[in-house]
């Protein structure tokens, strides 16, 4: 299985992003909303960093539980209440997706919704990832 990860000059350099990923693989992974939830279904953190911490923690365990790891990851979807709180807090963000999934960074959109399920949820990542199929096949 291979990754590759394009990001063309004629494009504004990407941060903490990739503007096309092309994957090899024989096994797709498609990754419901994680929410900053504990095993509880209690929302966990009152800010978005430690939301978002917690979201993509959630995001990484059921990505691991089927069988891959942050590099797999070929697109992740942010959906936040308060995108202005995205871009002001976006550094911060950026050095929490390094810590937990490295610097291979998917294909990434950031939407901004009403909303999430749980009151006091501030935002949700989903994703899609491609694995090898075990043993190489």
């Amino acid at each position: 299985m291979s990754l590759h990860r394009h990001n063309p000059a004629e494009l504004p350099p990407p941060a903490g992003f990739s503007h096309a990923v092309t994957a090899n693989g024989s096994r797709l992974v498609f990754l419901s909303g994680q929410r900053a939830l504990d095993s509880a279904g209690a929302v966990v953190g009152t800010t978005l960093t430690e939301q978002f911490a917690t979201a993509l923690g959630n995001l990484l365990t059921a990505l691991r539980h089927a069988g891959g790891g942050p590099a797999d990851l070929t697109r992740v979807t942010v959906y936040t209440t308060d995108v202005a709180a995205h871009g002001a807090d976006s550094a911060e963000l950026g050095r929490i997706w390094r810590r937990m999934a490295g610097r291979d960074y998917p294909a990434m959109t950031v939407v901004e919704v009403a909303r999430l399920r749980e009151e006091g949820a501030l935002v949700e990542l989903d994703g899609i990832a491609v694995l090898e199929e075990p043993g190489g096949a």
